[in-house]
């Protein structure tokens, strides 16, 4: 769920702006080459040349070794064939092929082995900056909650990024905020490899999640345990775990009522 880059990262890939009038959206999986390629230039896009990240490429798409064994989740402008929408799955026999999921590279996960084989593992997830208010991150969340009901997925796990030049205090507020009421049992705990220094005060100030962060909070949530450095998107990621049996009623039959084309 990392989704969710230096500078102002989840907090900023999803803020609003001007959306293109009459802009008609579908959201499906990738369904060719060309179809991935077009999301990792979007990712590039944003990650790094509006939010500048450093994903130690310079060729205008953002690749890494999980590209190849995920699933492309992405929202097209019919009216342009462009792809303007994105968020990757990388299924439990996905990360059995990589040999790990991309958590791992940021948290010691041993407590998460006994369900690895029933977690999917989502991240990358962007949004056009022109297509911020056109009902674009809608459609991505439709189209994964599609995919949740197809695959009969029984846990989402996933990064979710807060971005440090929101401020510390900021960040230790809302750590203090999901420690107290979103932490999850502690049989699925997980430990950051790096960990943060400073968290700062949590009473100084009134804490802000990400609206990434926020929509999977909403649908019942845990956060795993302390944050982790992300050092390529500067930010605090925290994991986090939603099974799917726990979520909450009132969003469920929203979030898992429509179908995704494959």
């Amino acid at each position: 769920m990392q989704t969710v880059a230096s500078n102002s990262v989840t907090a900023q890939l999803f803020r609003a702006t001007a959306s293109p009038i009459g802009a008609h959206l579908t959201v499906r999986l990738a369904a060719s080459a060309s179809d991935v390629i077009a999301a990792q230039r979007l990712r590039y896009k944003v990650f790094c040349e509006e939010m500048g990240a450093d994903l130690h490429r310079h060729d205008g798409r953002d690749v890494d070794q999980f590209d190849a064994y995920c699933e492309h989740l992405i929202v097209v402008d019919e009216a342009l064939d462009k792809v303007v929408g994105t968020y990757r799955i990388l299924a439990p026999w996905g990360a059995r092929a990589v040999k790990r999921m991309y958590s791992e590279g940021e948290f010691r996960v041993d407590s998460l082995k006994p369900i690895a084989h029933k977690i999917f593992e989502v991240g990358r997830a962007c949004i056009h900056p022109a297509y911020r208010s056109s009902g674009a991150l809608a459609r991505l969340w439709t189209g994964l909650g599609a995919y949740v009901r197809e695959h009969e997925v029984k846990y989402l796990a996933g990064c979710a990024s807060v971005p440090l030049d929101s401020g510390s205090l900021n960040l230790g507020a809302l750590r203090a905020e999901l420690m107290s009421k979103h932490l999850a049992p502690v049989d699925f705990r997980v430990e950051p490899i790096r960990g943060l220094q400073s968290l700062g005060d949590p009473t100084a100030s009134r804490p802000v999640a990400p609206p990434l962060l926020k929509g999977y909070l909403r649908l019942g949530a845990w956060v795993c345990g302390e944050p982790a450095w992300d050092p390529d998107f500067d930010s605090a990621d925290f994991f986090v775990l939603l099974p799917i049996e726990r979520m909450v009623p009132r969003y469920a039959q929203h979030f898992l009522g429509a179908r995704v084309v494959q």
